[in-house]
């Protein structure tokens, strides 16, 4: 058999990494609902150990009588009708800081958004751990997102960026090896923003706090863990609508497909 038809019906993602890929994407998905659920509870951010009313956040989501707002330190954006104030499917004014189509559940509870919450942590947490092992087992890592010597150069890491923006390029893309943004990007997300996720969501936790005080002090503080838990969360998203945006333009059915079924022609296994 011709080595092009061999290479043809080779899987461009491996199962283990399709099933982990579809079962990260729901557990990320109720996280981010469930977790906006709890921050509707107190919609600030503070450094530290402690926050309260009274004490400076440094994020804020809120609502006067008719008039909802964003605050990142001294700057203020009005956001009425979609953050801090807006109206539910009944016409009513509420003033939760994310809207109930955004959160699990719609409407607002406490309890129910931290066992959502809870429950996916825990799938997920297992998940990120048994692909970390397989793909060391199976080589996915070391044969996929190894970075060469020469990858590490900003002139090759600025000329693969300004590459990877081209449509042309990013058609392509879904045929040929990870390029160096490819890799830094999935670096970054399994081995850094996931894992951040992680330990920060344990350090906020009291029991944890109690029993691994270490966790905590890692991080300056409770508030402080909340915090940059909130803004690996805005990193995951923004990563997120990238990803998507980039398989809208590089042939969405054949990558959808590749993801399922692991099948999409020539290229290298995943």
């Amino acid at each position: 058999m011709p080595e092009e038809a061999i290479i043809s019906h080779q899987p461009r993602h491996r199962l283990t990494t399709r099933v982990w890929h579809w079962i990260n994407a729901l557990c990320l998905l109720v996280l981010l609902m469930s977790g906006l659920t709890i921050f509707n509870a107190h919609s600030r951010l503070y450094w530290g150990e402690y926050g309260a009313n009274d004490d400076y956040a440094w994020m804020a989501v809120g609502s006067s009588d008719r008039i909802g707002y964003l605050r990142l330190g001294e700057m203020r954006v009005e956001t009425t009708g979609f953050l801090g104030n807006w109206q539910d499917s009944e016409g009513r004014t509420q003033k939760w800081a994310f809207p109930g189509w955004a959160t699990i559940p719609s409407h607002y509870s406490l309890a129910d958004g931290r066992r959502w919450h809870f429950f996916f942590a825990w799938i997920f947490s297992l998940g990120l751990a048994l692909f970390m092992i397989r793909s060391l087992w199976n080589r996915h890592i070391q044969k996929d997102l190894h970075m060469r010597g020469e990858e590490w150069r900003p002139s090759h890491i600025w000329r693969s960026f300004r590459d990877h923006t081209k449509s042309p390029a990013i058609r392509q893309s879904s045929d040929k090896p990870y390029n160096v943004i490819q890799k830094l990007s999935y670096i970054g997300v399994i081995f850094i923003l996931l894992p951040l996720m992680i330990w920060t969501g344990l350090a906020m936790s009291p029991a944890m706090d109690a029993n691994w005080p270490f966790l905590t002090e890692l991080f300056g503080g409770r508030q402080s863990a909340r915090s940059v838990h909130f803004f690996t969360a805005f990193l995951l998203v923004l990563f997120f609508l990238i990803h998507m945006s980039m398989v809208l333009i590089s042939r969405p059915f054949r990558q959808i497909m590749a993801m399922i079924t692991g099948k999409q022609g020539k290229g290298a296994s995943r």
